[in-house]
């Protein structure tokens, strides 16, 4: 069997991924899937999963004098298993390597196959692209469906496929009105993630909106409905909104001024929508250096 792959890098200035390559090939006998960003500064960023699962595993990794090398950790970040590329080119159009175990210390070999490689692409020519997402489901996993914006070289998120992990059968497509125009996050391996977000017992995930001034970033929820079996955009809305299962609070903290003001509110949910229980505005006083606490409207 073959398998996908896809490789994004991206630019020294914007951080922007700017190429994608997609392989076809296998490690030892078992098809995977990977998508892989590349950074600036020779850092590597992967997310794989084995296609008879589809559990995605996130790796991290260098390339370094012409070798790349990804490593899997545990949730104590000791390292588990490598994945080496001895020679490595992203123009080359086979690539061979070895996967270790670094527990048992048993080797599979690795072959890949370039198949695409974005950077032949054009803003007018718009030939959308399959990502594998690093978060999962218990018995579903995530593809986002990436294109091109018209004139302009940057993608963008066009919908997202939720997928049975047994089956492989497509769940739902996700394609959000007009006005969905969301960022590649992590190079387009993180634009899903997964959590609880109105608190129901049930999985939901959400999609990575924008990045605003430093830490701002704003995400889409969509909530599941036991009884359709289906996801729906929820109202949810907010700046770096934080989902507190303990408490079934959500937390948004938006800042500004280099962070010399934030603005801290709270809600809880009613009937799948937030609403507001508390809101404070603090601005930080530099002869005390602490913040203190202002009128709203003064944060405004």
């Amino acid at each position: 069997m073959r398998l996908l792959i896809f490789f994004a890098a991206c630019l020294s200035i914007t951080g922007r991924a700017y190429a994608q390559v997609t392989y076809m090939g296998m490690i030892g006998s078992f098809p995977i899937e990977m998508a892989t960003k590349f950074y600036s500064d020779n850092n590597v960023h992967a997310v794989y999963a084995y296609t008879k699962f589809h559990d995605p595993i996130v790796m991290n990794g260098k390339t370094e004098n012409g070798k790349m090398v990804f490593y899997e950790t545990d949730k104590k970040e000791h390292k588990t298993a490598s994945l080496t590329f001895s020679v490595f080119s992203k123009k080359a159009a086979t690539l061979s390597g070895t996967w270790r175990n670094m527990v048992s210390g048993k080797e599979l070999p690795v072959t890949l196959h370039k198949e695409f490689d974005i950077e032949d692409l054009s803003p007018g020519k718009r030939l959308d692209r399959e990502i594998l997402q690093g978060s999962a489901m218990k018995q579903n996993y995530f593809r986002i469906v990436a294109g091109l914006r018209n004139g302009d070289s940057a993608m963008y998120v066009k919908g997202v496929k939720i997928l049975d992990k047994k089956t492989d059968k497509l769940i739902q497509l996700v394609t959000p009105d007009g006005e969905f125009d969301c960022e590649l996050s992590g190079g387009g391996l993180h634009s899903v993630e997964v959590g609880d977000y109105n608190f129901d017992g049930f999985e939901d995930f959400s999609i990575f909106e924008t990045s605003y001034a430093g830490p701002n970033t704003s995400s889409l929820y969509y909530l599941y409905d036991p009884n359709a079996k289906q996801f729906f955009k929820s109202s949810f809305e907010g700046v770096s909104l934080e989902f507190d299962k303990k408490t079934k609070t959500i937390s948004e903290l938006n800042q500004c001024c280099a962070g010399r003001q934030q603005t801290l509110k709270k809600y809880k949910v009613v009937n799948n929508k937030m609403v507001l229980t508390e809101q404070h505005c603090l601005i930080l006083d530099e002869h005390k250096d602490r913040y203190i606490e202002h009128k709203m409207k003064d944060c405004e």
